[in-house]
């Protein structure tokens, strides 16, 4: 049973991320932080930076109509909820050469609650 349970929780390590942050806080840091360059929601198509619909276990660079840097093109990252924090955090340190005009969020509230509300757009 210790080889199960040393499976499987890994596995939800994720969604706990999930279930700590407050997507409606997300939400309202999201339109102050992040709705200049991208957009979500039925309607979103690439602006200054790609949509993010979906961006949670998305190919990093791999949105059909929008132009991204050669670094980006060139990672090899799945958007999960590790990799979106910590680009979220340090855009230049994950991907360096990326074309995000961003100096990240440092605050750890702040990034479980954008991940909660980018977790729940599809």
């Amino acid at each position: 049973m210790l080889h199960f349970a040393a499976l499987i929780l890994p596995l939800s390590l994720p969604l706990i991320c999930h279930a700590a942050g407050d997507a409606a806080a997300g939400k309202s840091l999201f339109q102050r932080r992040c709705a200049s360059c991208h957009q979500v929601g039925p309607s979103a198509r690439a602006a200054f930076g790609p949509h993010l619909n979906g961006i949670v276990g998305r190919q990093a660079g791999n949105t059909p109509d929008y132009p991204y840097s050669p670094a980006m093109k060139a990672t090899r990252l799945v958007w999960t909820p590790e990799n979106l924090r910590a680009f979220i955090r340090s855009p230049d340190d994950v991907v360096p050469g990326n074309k995000m005009r961003f100096w990240g969020i440092g605050n750890e509230r702040q990034l479980q609650d954008l991940l909660a509300y980018l977790h729940q757009l599809r």
